[in-house]
């Protein structure tokens, strides 16, 4: 699992072009402000220890939610950090897994569509927290 973390006033994305055939078609814009985003890639390796690596995820979340007091989260599925890939899937399953967990724990979790490019605009504050990149 890798994980690329910023915190930031402003997060924007709108879907652009699918990038899997077999998703459902979705026209979505959105917008968060004072956020933690998450670029996430999920590895094949992660397959292994499912429930280690949604823990390990869910905990990094929150700690950097914590350190910037936000419960804003955004979810974007970013397969460009490894070149070992899990299954499409695999890697929708630990998105909705994270996602409901964290809803549960009390975060406003948004997701940008699983299995899309997206235009995206993101400012990112300054502190040397805001950008944060984590592997497990």
């Amino acid at each position: 699992m890798k994980l690329l973390l910023f915190y930031g006033p402003y997060f924007s994305y709108k879907t652009a072009k699918k990038s899997l055939p077999e998703v459902e078609d979705v026209e979505r814009e959105e917008e968060a402000r004072d956020c933690v985003v998450v670029f996430f890639h999920v590895e094949e390796k992660d397959q292994d220890s499912p429930k280690s690596v949604i823990q390990k995820f869910i905990k990094n979340v929150k700690w950097l939610c914590g350190k910037f007091g936000t419960k804003n989260v955004v979810l974007h599925s970013f397969n460009h950090l490894s070149s070992s890939k899990a299954p499409a899937g695999f890697a929708r399953e630990v998105l909705e897994e994270v996602k409901e967990r964290l809803q549960r724990a009390g975060y406003n979790v948004i997701n940008t569509p699983f299995g899309y490019f997206n235009e995206f605009k993101l400012h990112v504050a300054g502190d040397s927290l805001a950008k944060v990149f984590k592997e497990f």
